[in-house]
């Protein structure tokens, strides 16, 4: 392998791992909260009546 392309490996690692890195640290400060109190009391009731509804079905 030449430089250049021992270069440019050694670059796309960064970016990769980096990306990797920083999405998790990212996901550690801001964890995604799902059914906690703020949820929007409208959107449940809309999840709750589409839960009881026939599931639609093709005539393909």
């Amino acid at each position: 392998m030449t430089g250049i392309s021992i270069a440019m490996m050694i670059v796309a690692m960064i970016i990769v791992w980096g990306g990797l890195i920083a999405s998790i640290l990212f996901l550690r400060r801001n964890p995604e909260v799902v059914g906690g109190p703020h949820e929007d009391p409208d959107l449940v009731l809309d999840d709750e009546q589409r839960a009881h509804q026939a599931h639609p079905t093709r005539d393909t």
